[in-house]
């Protein structure tokens, strides 16, 4: 259940790219969910701030956000003790599956892919980066997962190449019941293609620039294909930022 509530900052990592926010919320810890995500008011500016969540220890909640805009380098700059004003958990995750799922992550979208290994048992990842200095939580998502494949444009780290062709490549040797996807719209919609052609459900987290976080503004409209083939906006703050791939239109 969405609520507005102060959120403690107990801890606090800011690197050159990505920042680790811990915040002490009991409340939304108990009710988050993979795949869902907080809108944190950043002094000075009128919008707040969406960022996914990285995974619940206790009564904490980690972030893990990229420092890029004015909002995003306040919040970088608190300090543990600060207290921020936050509204959620907001949005609809990932379901529950009953086997192994990969988790399929790019850049930023690899936070959300930390809280499903976290949660989920069995999991395995493909980690996809643009060059080696772009890559984060790749320790993380190794204690985590059985296997945990990274893939970078330049081949900096891990394996050259692009998300996809370490997903087909991870699906042709093991089954998996699922995969969860979360990063640019171009790897998703290729991540997608790749499950399709395997035969694997995908879901993905679609990442737009959101308002109010709540459906209202429409600012995230999205279109998504109905099961009677009509084309419907549904806003990804409240509809989602959970998808189905094959509900997604890509080509807009």
């Amino acid at each position: 259940m969405e609520r507005i509530a102060n959120a403690t900052v107990t801890a606090l990592k800011a690197g050159p790219v990505y920042t680790i926010l811990e915040l002490c919320q009991p409340e939304m810890a108990s009710d988050a969910c993979p795949g869902q995500f907080l809108h944190i008011k950043c002094e000075g500016f009128s919008l707040r701030r969406p960022i996914s969540i990285a995974g619940v220890t206790g009564d904490r909640l980690t972030l893990v956000f990229e420092t890029k805009g004015g909002g995003t380098i306040w919040l970088s700059q608190r300090r543990p003790g600060d207290i921020l004003d936050v509204l959620g958990p907001l949005g609809n995750g990932f379901p529950a599956e009953s086997g192994p799922c990969l988790l399929v992550g790019g850049g930023v979208g690899v936070p959300p892919m930390r809280f499903c290994a976290q949660r989920f048992s069995g999991c395995d990842a493909v980690l996809a980066f643009r060059s080696s200095d772009r890559a984060l939580l790749t320790e993380d998502m190794d204690a985590l997962c059985g296997e945990a494949m990274v893939m970078t444009d330049d081949g900096s780290l891990g394996t050259k190449g692009f998300a996809a062709q370490g997903v087909a490549a991870m699906l042709a040797k093991k089954a998996y019941s699922a995969v969860f996807a979360c990063g640019p719209k171009i790897m998703l919609k290729t991540t997608v293609e790749a499950c399709r052609k395997a035969g694997v459900p995908c879901w993905v987290s679609l990442e737009e620039r959101m308002g109010c976080g709540l459906g209202a503004c429409l600012t995230c409209a999205t279109p998504i294909r109905s099961e009677d083939g009509t084309t419907l906006m549904q806003e990804v703050c409240k509809d989602g930022p959970v998808f189905r791939g094959e509900e997604v239109i890509w080509d807009v």
